[in-house]
């Protein structure tokens, strides 16, 4: 069955909108939020580790970790043209054949995802209507660190999110953005075994890291 709100998605975040992201990444490198996102996972001192990036857009994250730590990725997201995109700039750099691409929905991907030591969230959480199973998918996947940039819970991003909804009622599209909060988030990546270990945030966004906890010295000793 396919999910309407995937459809949509899909609708919105469309060729035109992938050329200029793709044009504007090339020009200027990951927007700030992502930078953030990239720094948090740096520090974390991972090498020769996989990714798994889960709606990554045009690919700012694997093309930035694949330069500097990562061994392969994989690449899901909802819209082709996306995919599209990351794909020309992993060939233009080279790194094609460290990259697999999937083209749907993640929790209805299930089953084709692959374990890795970082999976990250940028800008995802929000777009995703049942957050409990799009952190369930991605968080039992990460061996070691998850991370995400989900938006702010200020009155000027509350405020944006509901105009765009609106119009987006009035297109009658199932499309969504969605205030998940930080705090319930960090409660879902609890549940999964993660525990936070870097914040920083933007005039929009919130940017998290998550790192899975280590197991207890002497755990499962008599």
């Amino acid at each position: 069955m396919t999910c309407r709100h995937c459809v949509d998605s899909a609708d919105l975040f469309g060729e035109s909108r992938a050329r200029y992201e793709l044009k504007r990444f090339r020009r200027r490198g990951p927007s700030r939020s992502t930078r953030l996102l990239l720094r948090g996972i740096r520090v974390q001192g991972l090498r020769d580790f996989d990714l798994l990036d889960i709606g990554g857009g045009v690919g700012a994250i694997q093309h930035e970790l694949l330069s500097d730590g990562a061994r392969r990725a994989t690449a899901v997201d909802a819209s082709t043209a996306y995919l599209d995109a990351a794909r020309r700039e992993a060939v233009r750099r080279g790194t094609e054949d460290r990259v697999t691409f999937l083209s749907g929905d993640a929790v209805e991907l299930a089953e084709d995802l692959p374990a890795a030591e970082v999976v990250t969230l940028d800008r995802v959480l929000c777009c995703y209507p049942d957050l409990p199973s799009l952190v369930a998918v991605s968080a039992e996947r990460a061996r070691e660190v998850w991370g995400v940039v989900v938006p702010r819970e200020t009155w000027w991003v509350r405020a944006g999110v509901g105009i765009l909804n609106l119009v987006e009622a009035l297109r009658r599209k199932a499309f969504r953005v969605y205030l998940h909060g930080v705090d319930r988030i960090r409660d879902e990546a609890a549940v999964h075994g993660l525990a936070e270990v870097f914040r920083d945030r933007t005039f929009l966004w919130e940017v998290r890291v998550f790192r899975r906890a280590a197991p207890q010295s002497g755990a499962g000793k008599s």
